[in-house]
């Protein structure tokens, strides 16, 4: 691939980089993901659910689905997709700031992301304002990483091979 073909990544401060930067990421999105619930602290939210919006970007350090083609190898965003929409229908928050960092929690925790951006709004919540909302973003912990890692060594070196059936009888 000559060097102007090759692609951009971006980079955890959000600017673009050559694919050899050590900090560049490949970028899993949704944008715009409208789901209704319950949320807010005045009196007439608490009773019955409105709309929101939310956008999520997360980053993924090379991603291997693009050498091998498969989905497992990546963030099925159609799973994010409904891992969203559950969290939307089961919740007991009341800020935006708390549900953001619940779905940056899910991103980075459930589905391997190395960094997250989470926006959600509340669109019309007042006349004159088309919407209001959070952002925020948020960086795997390197400890988590290095955790799950020495999970796996530790159930390895136990006998315990992750996906073989006859080592759990």
């Amino acid at each position: 691939m000559n060097s102007q073909s090759r692609p951009l990544s971006v980079t955890l401060n959000g600017s673009a980089s050559s694919p050899d930067s050590s900090t560049s990421l490949d970028m899993i999105f949704i944008e715009g993901l409208t789901g209704e619930t319950v949320i807010g602290i005045h009196e007439s939210e608490l009773h019955r659910p409105q709309p929101l919006v939310i956008d999520v970007h997360a980053g993924l350090p090379r991603a291997r689905a693009c050498d091998t083609d498969r989905i497992g190898d990546t963030i099925d965003y159609s799973v994010v997709r409904e891992r969203l929409l559950r969290l939307l229908a089961e919740h007991q928050l009341k800020l935006l700031e708390a549900l953001a960092e619940t779905v940056a929690d899910i991103l980075l925790g459930e589905f391997g992301a190395s960094w997250v951006r989470v926006k959600i709004v509340k669109p019309r919540k007042f006349d004159d304002v088309a919407s209001v909302g959070v952002q925020i973003e948020r960086v795997a912990s390197p400890v988590s990483a290095a955790g799950r890692s020495a999970t796996v060594v530790q159930l390895l070196g136990s006998g315990l091979v992750p996906g073989d059936k006859g080592s759990m009888r």
